[in-house]
């Protein structure tokens, strides 16, 4: 596991991986960025994306997002939001020295990855995955339309059987399973969308898929996201938000339109 320090002194861990087979020339990393609550493992490398990958030939780069995996874990507020959390790809970037890269997020990572794509001109293309028509307006990045304080309850909660409401349940069932800090993850929860600007759709140069389950109770209306990201092409798998991933289409499609132009 490799880590760098990021601008405010928090610990961001990440992981690479080699490709099986070179390419002359060389493909551009791929850059991988999780879901709210998991970590590179759960979301990228426990469903076969990272292998799918590196056997075609790419290599691979996945971050534990601050309040995550081996990542640091600050119990303030004050240190997380997606502002921050694009800050810390894009140094990402830097370390690993990329001109180029392909980025590809899932839920909460998705919506770090369009507003790293609208800012900074290495993306060369761009997968968003578990997101929806929210993440175009205000606030950005609803969670199936779950307050941010009704998730940080949730995380907070002495005794889960207290939890009202489905979705707010299955993220602190998520929480407990992969042995989250629940005080970071509720501190993440309240700050998320509160300092993120407004996606800037029209600055996204990359060539865009978005990949969706399509009984996926927070990605809603897929069709409309696609449709604001210039470049944009729309996939539809079976699977909920949580087993998307899993399905075998995911893999294979990420790894079919990374492959592109190369």
């Amino acid at each position: 596991m490799n880590s760098f320090d990021a601008f405010d002194g928090t610990r961001i861990a990440y992981q690479e991986w080699e490709p099986e087979t070179s390419r002359e020339p060389a493909a551009p990393p791929v850059v991988l960025h999780h879901g709210f609550i998991a970590n590179a493992n759960l979301n990228w490398v426990r469903p076969g994306v990272v292998d799918a990958l590196i056997r075609a030939g790419r290599r691979v780069v996945a971050i534990d997002a601050r309040g995550h995996g081996a990542s640091g874990k600050p119990h303030n507020s004050s240190f997380y939001g997606e502002d921050k959390m694009v800050r810390d790809v894009r140094q990402l970037f830097d370390l690993i020295g990329a001109e180029r890269v392909d980025l590809a997020g899932y839920s909460m990572g998705a919506v770090v990855s369009l507003l790293t794509a609208s800012e900074d001109a290495r993306v060369r293309r761009l997968v968003v995955g578990g997101i929806g028509a929210s993440v175009i307006a205000p606030g950005g990045i609803a969670r199936g339309g779950v307050g941010r304080e009704a998730i940080a309850a949730a995380l907070e909660a002495s005794d889960p059987a207290t939890i009202s409401g489905p979705i707010a349940g299955r993220f602190r069932a998520l929480a407990d399973l992969v042995g989250g800090d629940l005080v970071a993850l509720a501190a993440h929860a309240r700050a998320a969308s509160m300092s993120a600007q407004p996606i800037t759709f029209s600055r996204i140069s990359a060539p865009t898929l978005v990949i969706v389950g399509r009984e996926d109770p927070i990605a809603t209306h897929p069709e409309v996201l696609a449709e604001a990201i210039p470049h944009a092409e729309l996939r539809l798998i079976p699977g909920d938000h949580l087993l998307a991933v899993s399905n075998p289409e995911f893999a294979p499609a990420i790894v079919d339109f990374l492959g592109r132009d190369l």
